[in-house]
């Protein structure tokens, strides 16, 4: 027996810095509660920080995920065309107008630049829609996922009651990010090393934007 499956659809972008904070964007311009953005933070001393628009949103990811601290602020991701730069940024419900993103959550303001794709980013990019969707496509790819990409899961349990599986159908290297916290430099790119915690698997450990269909299945009323 299955519960209700919620399926967000969007974009999730991972970077480290020399600092040790590490930063998951994530941007969904399409779920269960309309489009939203949001940012989880691991600071070098393992507290874990939930950026989010608003408390549904925040009671939503913080029974999905682990957090320490959650601040309910605005948060926006807006693209931009570095000067003389050309648009990449074609791919469906992506921030339109440029190759930087420049992200905005409450003490957080980031601003990232992606380069072209990869060769797996190039076949993800060829997952049809419904495998992004369906659980058994995620299980296939989590072992192969684990070995590519160590840190990486596809399909785990997500906070009690529930299962997650995410189904990647894009993938861009992120090339440059500068990022201030409270108005202090998090310092230059770096790896997401070691993996964030906030949940059964974490983003890459190179620095990456990743399209993907997420979905969490809560558990069957009554259980």
């Amino acid at each position: 027996m299955t519960g209700e499956r919620l399926r967000f659809d969007g974009w999730i972008a991972g970077v480290g810095t020399s600092s040790g904070t590490r930063l998951v964007v994530g941007h969904w311009p399409r779920s269960p509660f309309g489009a939203f953005s949001d940012v989880m933070v691991e600071r070098p001393d393992g507290e874990r920080v939930l950026l989010a628009p608003s408390r549904r949103i925040a009671d939503f990811v913080a029974a999905t995920y682990r957090f320490d601290r959650i601040e309910v602020v605005p948060v926006s991701v807006a693209a931009v065309a570095p000067a003389g730069g050309s648009a990449w940024l074609v791919e469906a419900d992506a921030p339109a107008g440029g190759s930087a993103w420049l992200v905005e959550a409450g003490p957080l303001r980031l601003r990232l630049r992606t380069g072209r794709r990869t060769v797996l980013g190039l076949l993800l990019s060829a997952v049809p829609a419904p495998f992004a969707r369906s659980p058994v496509w995620a299980a296939l790819c989590d072992v192969p996922a684990r070995l590519l990409m160590p840190g990486v899961r596809t399909l785990g349990r997500a906070g009690p009651g529930r299962r997650e599986w995410y189904g990647a159908r894009g993938l861009r290297p992120v090339v440059a990010a500068e990022a201030l916290l409270d108005g202090v430099s998090l310092g230059a790119l770096a790896p997401l090393d070691p993996p964030v915690a906030f949940g059964f698997g974490s983003a890459p450990r190179s620095p990456a934007l990743v399209r993907v269909t997420t979905t969490v299945e809560l558990a069957p009323a009554g259980r």
